[in-house]
């Protein structure tokens, strides 16, 4: 079993995909691209330093294009492999499986112009964990300050040494580590570290990480619903010019747009005061959140946006946002 640590686009734009879809991801340019498909290493790295650029703005080196061109093979090769990504202050792991990748082309959301097409392949995994298998949670800052110097990548995929590979699964497995931890190099990074070796979480720290996580799972899932009701109306998506419906210039941007909304509601449905529930919340399918525009007839944006409940939102529907509060007022009477 190989190990690898992983990045999924530019500001991790595929992770929400990839925790939907239980899938990893790579994505390739498609001035490039044909050249991978056909095993040509030499035109792809060529074209790749003549036509492309690094996240940076700069040509990618002979070295880099070369790892790009290995990360689409890495991704179709991969088969029951153990697969790390960090989000934010959380470790989450997978494991590969056997089925091939499915492709998708899309506009590359790197690209502030829209002109770059991109060729994403999502290949399926086991369900995304963020708890070792005996169920306590990975969180970064619990740790070990030499464990994090091999654990996350500015890269798209890194594969882990042999010695490293066997700590981070050890790590998952829920192993006692303290054979890593007795060794000098990692007492000595502890040391330099000034902190010790590791954080020991409080079951009340815990609780309020796994909700902030449930809140931005839910967030996150909340935009990727408006987009895909935006691109059924046969919208362009993520545009900030006026004839689009998608006004936000990220999904982090409408995400974090939408944990306000949460936050200022105070959980509660703006339209009949209803508790709301956050994904991960055992409950009621028809009270979980979801983002309305309060003004259908407008887009979704900053200012236009409430949380409601599922099915509030589909009774709704089109419906001005007084006229609905009118009838439920009725409904009440």
């Amino acid at each position: 079993m190989n190990v690898y640590i992983a990045n999924f686009g530019s500001g991790n734009w595929a992770w929400p995909e990839c925790q939907r879809r239980n899938a990893i991801a790579v994505m390739d340019d498609v001035r490039v691209h044909p050249f991978w498909q056909s095993g040509n290493r030499e035109s792809y790295i060529e074209t790749a330093m003549r036509v492309l650029y690094t996240q940076k703005g700069q040509r990618p080196t002979a070295s880099v294009a070369s790892k790009w061109y290995g990360a689409n093979t890495t991704l179709h090769e991969t088969a029951d492999d153990l697969w790390i990504h960090r989000e934010k202050e959380v470790l989450w792991w997978t494991i590969s499986t056997q089925d091939e990748p499915e492709k998708l082309i899309m506009a590359d959301p790197g690209d502030s112009s829209r002109r770059a097409q991109i060729a994403v392949y999502y290949k399926r995994c086991t369900a995304w964990s963020n708890k070792d298998n005996v169920g306590r949670p990975l969180l970064w800052a619990g740790i070990h300050p030499k464990a994090r110097d091999f654990l996350f990548t500015e890269g798209t995929f890194q594969k882990l040494s042999d010695k490293n590979a066997d700590f981070a699964k050890a790590m998952i497995a829920g192993e006692a580590l303290t054979s890593w931890y007795d060794q000098p190099e990692w007492q000595e990074k502890t040391d330099k570290s000034g902190k010790g070796a590791v954080h020991t979480f409080s079951r009340e720290e815990i609780a309020q990480l796994e909700q902030v996580q449930r809140m931005q799972r839910t967030a996150a899932r909340m935009v990727q619903t408006a987009k895909d009701t935006a691109m059924q109306c046969g919208q362009e998506l993520l545009s900030v010019t006026k004839d689009k419906q998608f006004r936000f210039s990220s999904d982090t941007a409408a995400q974090e747009y939408a944990i306000g909304l949460m936050k200022q509601q105070e959980g509660r449905c703006a339209l009949t005061g209803l508790k709301l529930l956050m994904d991960g919340e055992p409950g009621d399918d028809q009270l979980r959140y979801s983002l309305d525009r309060i003004d259908s007839s407008k887009h979704y944006e900053s200012g236009n946006l409430q949380v409601v409940c599922k099915f509030i939102n589909m009774w709704k529907c089109a419906m001005d946002n007084e006229e609905f509060k009118r009838l439920l007022a009725l409904l009440r009477g």
